[in-house]
C-alpha cells in the first residue's frame, strides 16, 4: 500500500507541475470564454450584414406591404421592370438575389413555379422565410375567393399554454425542461471529453516510459499492477483539482461580470428614449423575469447532478483509463495504440448520439434507462437523465454495474499490462493479447 501511495503522488506532482498542464488549467477556462464571445460578436455581425433581396411579383397578389423589411432582409420592389430587365439587373448589381412570382391562372400554379435566382446558394433560414411570407399571402387570397372571412377566422384562433405539474403538486415549465436538457447534454459530452483526454494521459505516460526504459527499474521495485493503479489514481486526483481551479475561475469571472455589467438597473433607460412612466415598468418586468429564471434553476436537482458528475467521472476514468493503461504497455510508440483505439471510442461516441436522441425525446424511455445502466456508456447517459430526476435505485445499480465493470476490465487489463510492459519491438495483435490474458 506504501508503494502505491508513491506511485499516486509521484504522477500527480509529475501532472501537475509539468507547463502544459499549469498552462491549460489557467487558460482553458479563458479560452472557453473567449471563444463564446467571440462566436457572439461574429453571430452578430453576420446578422447585421443586410441582404438586398429584389422581387418581381407578376401575379399581381402581393402588396409591397408583404415585404417588411428586417434587419438583415431589404426588399427592393422591380415589379414594374419587364422580368428580363429585372433579371439583368440583379445579375449586374451587388443584390443577393431576385424573387419571381409568376402570373399563372390558379394560386397552385403559382406557388408551384415561383423562383428565386441568386449568386450564392441562400441558407436555409432565409429559403424558409421567404416561403412563410408568400404562402401567407397567397392563403389570405385563396380564402378571400373561398369566401372564407379572415377576420373571423383569425378570431377564432386560440393559444394555448400548458400549465406543468406533477401528481405531487410541484410545477414545472418549458424552460426548466430546456434547461434539463442543455445541462444534460453538456455534462455528458464533457465526460466524454475528460474521459479521453485523461486516459490519453495515462497512455502517453506508460509509453514514455516504457520506450525510455525507465519502466524496467520501476517494476523491479514495485508490482506491475501498483504500477497501473498508481497512474491512473494519480492521474485521475490531478484531474479533479483541474476541475476544482476550472469551477473557481469561471466562478470569479461570473461574480465579476454580474458586479461590472449587472442588470437593466444598470442601463441608462433615458439615453434610449424611454418614456419615464416605462422605465420602471421594464425594471420590474426584467426583475421578475431574473426572479423566475433564478426560482426554476433552484428545481434543479443541483447537489445530485454536482455529485453524481464527479462519481461518474471518477467512474468512466477508472474504467477507461484501465484500459487506456493496457495498450500503452502493449505498444512502443503512440502510432500503434491507433488500431485498438476503435473499441475504446466507439461505446463513448454510441453513448453521447443514444444519450443525444433518447433522453431529448424521453429521458424515462426504455433506450435511455438501458444504456444508462451499461456500464462503457452509463458514465455519459445516466448524467444526461439525472437533471430530470432518476430514481435512486436506478442510479444505485448503474454504479454498482460500473464498480463490478472496472473491478474486471481492471483485472483483464492488469494482465495484458504486466506482460505488454516489457515487450518490445512488435506490434501486438489482438489475438496475442487474448493470450496475455491467459497467462
Amino acid at each position: 500500500m506504501d508503494k502505491l501511495k508513491l506511485i499516486i503522488r509521484r504522477e500527480f506532482i509529475a501532472k501537475v507541475r509539468n507547463k502544459t498542464f499549469l498552462v491549460m488549467t489557467i487558460l482553458s477556462p479563458l479560452i472557453v470564454i473567449v471563444m463564446g464571445v467571440l462566436i457572439g460578436y461574429l453571430t452578430k455581425i453576420n446578422q447585421e450584414s443586410i441582404k438586398i433581396i429584389a422581387y418581381v411579383d407578376a401575379s399581381g397578389l402581393l402588396e409591397k406591404e408583404d415585404f417588411n423589411d428586417t434587419s438583415s432582409i431589404h426588399y427592393l420592389d422591380l415589379s414594374a421592370d419587364d422580368f428580363e430587365i429585372a433579371k439583368s439587373k440583379v445579375d449586374v448589381s451587388d443584390y443577393f438575389g431576385l424573387l419571381y412570382i409568376p402570373k399563372k391562372d390558379s394560386i397552385v400554379d403559382i406557388a408551384l413555379n415561383i423562383q428565386f435566382y441568386s449568386k450564392k446558394s441562400p441558407n436555409l433560414i432565409l429559403i424558409t422565410s421567404l416561403e412563410r411570407l408568400i404562402a401567407g399571402r397567397l392563403e389570405e387570397v385563396k380564402m378571400k375567393r373561398l369566401g372564407i372571412n379572415i377576420e373571423r377566422l383569425k378570431l377564432s384562433k386560440v393559444s394555448v399554454s400548458l400549465q406543468l405539474e406533477d401528481f405531487s403538486g410541484e410545477k414545472s415549465s418549458k424552460l426548466i425542461n430546456s434547461m434539463k436538457i442543455g445541462i444534460g447534454l453538456f455534462s455528458g459530452y464533457m465526460i466524454m471529453m475528460f474521459i479521453i483526454i485523461y486516459g490519453a494521459m495515462v497512455m502517453r505516460s506508460v509509453i514514455e516510459e516504457k520506450t525510455s526504459r525507465i519502466i524496467e527499474v520501476i517494476i523491479s521495485s514495485v508490482k506491475p499492477f501498483q504500477l497501473m493503479m498508481g497512474k491512473i489514481i494519480g492521474t485521475a486526483l490531478a484531474g479533479l483539482l483541474q476541475f476544482a481551479i476550472w469551477g473557481i475561475i469561471l466562478l470569479v469571472i461570473g461574480v465579476v461580470a454580474t458586479s461590472i455589467f449587472g442588470g437593466v438597473d444598470h442601463v441608462d433607460l433615458e439615453t434610449i428614449n424611454v418614456p419615464g412612466e416605462q422605465v420602471e415598468l421594464m425594471k420590474e418586468a426584467a426583475k421578475n423575469d431574473a426572479q423566475f429564471i433564478f426560482e426554476e434553476i433552484k428545481k434543479l436537482p443541483i447537489a445530485t447532478m454536482f455529485f453524481s458528475f464527479i462519481i461518474y467521472f471518477l467512474g468512466g476514468y477508472l474504467l477507461y483509463s484501465s484500459i487506456y493503461a493496457a495498450i500503452g504497455a502493449a505498444v512502443d510508440n503512440e502510432t500503434d495504440t491507433q488500431q485498438f483505439m476503435l473499441p475504446v471510442l466507439v461505446p463513448l461516441i454510441l453513448g453521447v448520439y443514444v444519450g443525444f436522441a433518447s433522453v431529448m425525446s424521453d429521458p424515462h424511455g426504455p433506450i435511455a434507462t438501458i444504456f444508462s445502466m451499461i456500464p462503457f456508456t452509463s458514465p455519459i447517459v445516466m448524467l444526461m437523465r439525472i437533471p430530470f430526476g432518476v430514481p435512486w435505485w436506478e442510479i444505485v445499480i448503474s454504479l454498482v454495474l460500473l464498480l463490478a465493470m472496472f473491478l474486471i476490465i481492471v483485472w483483464f487489463a492488469a494482465k495484458i499490462y504486466r506482460v505488454g510492459i516489457l515487450m518490445y519491438g512488435k506490434k501486438p495483435t489482438y489475438r496475442e493479447l487474448f493470450k496475455w490474458m491467459k497467462y
